[in-house]
């Protein structure tokens, strides 16, 4: 007589993300892809350099962090991830030597490979990327993207749409929704915030021009925060209307985020920007140029933002100028911001990589 049939939970699937620099918004959505069942999920990454910060970004998960020397080290990346036998590795790009050998080891020839591109189409001279990393594309079997400038490069690469998708990068959208709420405890902050490196891609010395420009076309302007650190922060000093924080803490930006009344971010070049995308999730009505790639997913000309063209200090002025004549409307502008936001929250970005990561393994 047979015995009744029992059933037994599958094994766990095997993944093995290979990252480079670690982050506050990949460790939430690493984290939430980790506690979803069936994943049985390990981080590879590089160390941000000395000091505890780096682990407690990855505290409560499977992870290795690798020395500088570790992360150029083929054979050190290849003995790592083949101990885990992963049935899907993730790969950051083909930037990495070290990573983009794994798929051409042999110990791989089992495992589904992932890699995630944010790179932009900018101009046709990106086709050479074809043919240079070929052999390493063809082996990849699905690629995650940020957003639409990134899926219109890798679809040019060659690669067929059912082979990509958008959502490479989330953020923790519930975390920054607690400055909604403090922000609206009392009148809309009349403040602009600016978060990023004081660097030329940044686009700093157009900030300040502009915020010069805007302070002549309003009868009471809004003060400007610059928030972040690097080579053009004298441009900074001594400019009326505008306060240098310098580097703020992770943990204290939320505080400064419900200070403030919208977001400004005048980059030249800025693939995907998660800065907007948080700014956004907090709240806050954002003022950007073209060049952030975000803006395409997350703001909607004046129903949640205004977007400017690159390079123009005074179309930037403008919008500075429009934000704070309207300043009435920015509660609403904001809860539209954090609608957008949402898509892209790290409990959404675990379901869309665990729908691609069960399609692979079946």
């Amino acid at each position: 007589m047979n015995s009744p049939a029992t059933d037994t939970p599958a094994d766990p699937i095997r993944v093995v993300i290979c990252w480079s620099a670690i982050s506050g918004y990949m460790a939430s959505c690493w984290r939430a892809l980790a506690a979803r069942p069936g994943i049985d999920l390990h981080v590879i990454a590089h160390k941000l350099g000395a000091g505890p910060f780096a682990e407690s970004l990855l505290s409560g998960l499977s992870h290795q962090l690798l020395s500088p020397a570790e992360a150029e080290d083929r054979s050190v990346i290849s003995r790592l991830v083949a101990d885990r036998r992963p049935a899907v590795v993730v790969m950051t790009g083909w930037w990495l030597d070290a990573y983009r050998a794994l798929a051409r080891e042999r110990q791989m020839r089992d495992a589904r490979f992932v890699m995630g591109v944010d790179t932009p189409w900018r101009h046709a001279g990106q086709f050479l990327t074809r043919y240079r990393y070929w052999s390493t594309l063809r082996r990849i079997d699905h690629f995650f993207v940020p957003g639409e400038r990134s899926w219109q490069y890798v679809k040019r690469l060659g690669v067929a749409p059912e082979r990509i998708s958008r959502g490479m990068y989330g953020v923790d959208v519930a975390s920054w929704e607690k400055c909604i709420a403090a922000r609206t405890e009392g009148p809309w902050p009349r403040r602009f915030l600016f978060l990023g490196r004081y660097a030329e891609e940044k686009a700093l010395d157009v900030l300040v021009d502009a915020y010069a420009r805007y302070r002549g076309m309003v009868a009471d302007p809004w003060t400007l925060t610059c928030c972040g650190n690097g080579p053009l922060a004298s441009l900074l000093r001594g400019t009326p209307g505008i306060e240098d924080r310098g580097f703020v803490q992770p943990g204290d930006l939320s505080g400064v985020f419900s200070s403030c009344g919208a977001f400004v971010l005048p980059s030249r070049f800025d693939p995907w920007p998660l800065a907007l995308v948080e700014a956004a999730a907090s709240g806050l009505p954002i003022v950007c140029t073209d060049a952030c790639g975000s803006a395409v997913e997350v703001v909607r000309p004046l129903y949640n933002g205004v977007v400017v063209p690159t390079e123009s200090p005074e179309a930037l002025a403008r919008a500075l100028a429009e934000i704070t004549h309207r300043h009435a409307e920015m509660p609403a502008w904001g809860e539209r911001a954090n609608q957008f936001a949402r898509a892209y929250s790290s409990e959404v970005w675990a379901d869309r990589w665990c729908d691609v990561i069960s399609r692979l393994v079946r």
